[in-house]
């Protein structure tokens, strides 16, 4: 869905938005999000499983989250994201609302009605909000879009593929759905 709805909004307007209704603050700019398909969550769920056991194992002081759970990517009142993934090293930008501030790593899975926002709009947004690692997982094609924005790095790999993390040295990670 990616409707655009409003401009010159603010984080209220989003609290203020019915339960359930979901959406994302970009500049100001409402969109509103559609429910997300199978592969989708069969996608989350294994990437969820892989990250959070190669944190667990080695120990590190990174966390990851799930949407629906707020990036204040901006830490602004202009800005609010729902990514489907997020991995925080900065235990200080969290709290119990969410993230304030970039993530270091964010992963986002395409639907067919949040492609341009995916590839477009949070691309631009999270390289300049000082996002480290951004993946587009493209379930359509089988690709996985890795944008390392600290090298400044882009690549593209196939779900059979070993995709290398940016942001954990030897940690690889196949698809294969």
């Amino acid at each position: 869905m990616n409707e655009k709805v409003g401009s010159d909004c603010t984080v209220r307007d989003i609290e203020a938005l019915p339960a359930g209704q979901r959406a994302e603050l970009i500049d100001g700019q409402i969109y509103m999000m559609a429910s997300p398909e199978r592969i989708h969550q069969q996608i989350l769920g294994k990437l969820y499983r892989i990250i959070a056991d190669y944190i667990d194992e080695k120990g590190g002081g990174c966390e990851i989250n799930l949407a629906p759970l707020a990036v204040y990517i901006n830490d602004d009142e202009r800005n609010y994201v729902e990514p489907d993934i997020f991995i925080v090293c900065d235990q200080n930008k969290l709290d119990t609302k969410g993230c304030h501030g970039a993530p270091d790593w964010i992963i986002e899975i395409l639907s067919p009605t949040s492609e341009k926002m995916d590839r477009k709009i949070k691309l631009f947004k999270y390289r300049t909000a000082g996002v480290r690692e951004y993946w587009i997982v493209d379930p359509g094609q089988g690709i996985v879009e890795v944008y390392d924005f600290e090298k400044g790095l882009e690549e593209k790999y196939s779900f059979r593929e070993h995709v290398p993390v940016g942001i954990y040295g030897g940690l690889e990670i196949v698809l294969d759905v």
